[in-house]
């Protein structure tokens, strides 16, 4: 996660009318991992939820850390639980943040499991603002 004054961030298209059901429960997921986000000095709480190529749904939340650089965003929590149980591709992720746009690295670390995922960036309300392809 570190420092936000050093990540790029992505802006991606504006979302129109409503998901696939099956993109509105990642947002549901990641909006419900948000509530569980541990951030006791001030960093974004951020839920984040993928679907892997079976179907399979994985979600995490923000994780501080005293050492802002040792900080854990949700999309890499999320990444990285479904890649320790095996997924190798996926489908689709959904972000829950205030943040307006996702960060490079944090869409980095999905694409490394290949390209043309969608993800959608959802508001706290979890209305999906944005959808970026990685």
């Amino acid at each position: 996660m570190g420092s936000e004054a050093n990540q790029i961030m992505l802006a991606g298209e504006p979302v129109t009318g409503e998901l696939a059901a099956e993109d509105a429960k990642l947002v549901v997921l990641a909006r419900s991992a948000r509530l569980r986000a541990y951030t006791p000095r001030g960093e974004r709480p951020e839920g984040a939820a993928v679907r892997d190529t079976d179907g399979r749904t994985y979600a995490a939340a923000t994780v501080g850390h005293a050492r802002p650089e040792l900080a854990t965003a949700a999309l890499r929590a999320a990444v990285a639980a479904a890649a320790a149980s095996g997924a190798r591709r996926f489908e689709a992720a959904a972000v829950v943040s205030e943040a307006g746009q996702l960060a490079a690295d944090d869409l980095a670390v999905l694409a490394e499991f290949g390209e043309g995922t969608p993800v959608f960036l959802a508001g706290p309300d979890g209305v999906a603002r944005t959808r970026t392809t990685v």
